[in-house]
């Protein structure tokens, strides 16, 4: 049977109908307060939000009323799938998740196959009641082991990863507060439907059933709000990581940029040494094609037989 016990793999930003490039323009303008305002509008709709409810509540409530009427499994069991693959359908035209919808498609249709083929309609409930008992063990122990499942399940949806494990002690604990509510709430409803399904009869276990499906969520949804709205707001460590990105590009491209300038203070002292080079090159050449006797030196002095000749 389809569950909403689990949170969706959605970010904060998808949640709210924002686009992840505006979410990550918005990052680094996002305080406290709207870290946590993101939160509170994340947390409901990570758990499936309404349209999980009724996905999850509408298959299972159609077939006990179909089966307390006409006490017909195949009917009702047929009604049910039939339903819930409405309703996935609904989800596809819409374009929204189908994660929730997928589940119950296969959740019902493989209880619905489970009742036909045992010829008892309480085997329609059965896959989801031990989802739902599994879920509730692997909830406490995780918490047990102090890797509580609900901080690993929304850590990603309100990018913060697992920096709660070993930056924010406070929301360490209250995951792992909240995990130990889902897990000791889970396995109470665990312990009120399994004995009936051996005990009582399908159209009992049938509306007990539907009776918790909603309210066990919610009461589990709320203690989680309460427990993360006491605690410290999460760190966005996918914006650190952008912002950490943005600097090192900064200064690779501020290195690229001096090294550029100093190739071109390089080449300019080059070519200005050239120059002086070939300029005084060129006043040496013309100076030294003088006369044997008659040139003047460049120092401004006279050769020395002219010397002799003025003596004489």
């Amino acid at each position: 049977m389809a569950s909403f016990d689990k949170p969706t793999p959605t970010t904060a930003a998808e949640t709210a109908g924002e686009s992840p490039d505006q979410d990550q323009d918005q990052g680094a303008d996002r305080g406290p307060a709207g870290s946590r305002a993101a939160a509170d509008t994340a947390l409901l709709e990570a758990f499936g939000g309404v349209r999980g409810m009724v996905d999850t509540t509408v298959p299972g409530l159609v077939f006990v009323l179909l089966f307390t009427i006409k006490r017909d499994i195949n009917l009702s069991a047929i009604a049910a799938l039939g339903v819930t693959a409405v309703l996935a359908a609904a989800r596809l035209v819409r374009r929204d998740t189908l994660k929730h919808a997928l589940s119950g498609l296969f959740g019902v249709a493989f209880g619905a196959v489970f009742a036909m083929m045992s010829d008892n309609a309480k085997n329609f409930y059965l896959p989801g009641m031990l989802y739902t008992l599994g879920l509730s063990v692997v909830y406490i122990l995780s918490a047990v082991f102090r890797f509580p499942l609900i901080g690993l399940l929304l850590g990603p949806i309100l990018r913060e990863n697992l920096s709660w494990r070993t930056r924010n002690p406070g929301r360490f604990r209250a995951y792992t507060r909240a995990t130990w509510a889902w897990g000791l709430i889970l396995l109470g409803k665990s312990a009120i439907l399994f004995p009936l399904y051996w005990w009582g009869d399908a159209t009992q276990l049938g509306w007990v059933k539907v009776a918790l499906g909603i309210p066990p969520f919610l009461l589990c949804v709320y203690l989680t709000w309460i427990f993360l709205a006491k605690a410290p707001p999460p760190i966005d460590v996918i914006a650190e990581m952008e912002a950490e990105e943005r600097e090192r590009e900064e200064r690779e491209r501020a290195h690229h940029e001096g090294e550029d300038a100093f190739e071109r203070l390089a080449h300019e002292v080059v070519d200005d040494a050239v120059e002086r080079l070939s300029g005084h090159g060129g006043d040496g050449g013309q100076t030294g094609r003088t006369g044997p006797e008659g040139a003047v030196r460049a120092d401004g002095a006279e050769p020395p037989a002219r010397r002799r000749h003025a003596r004489d």
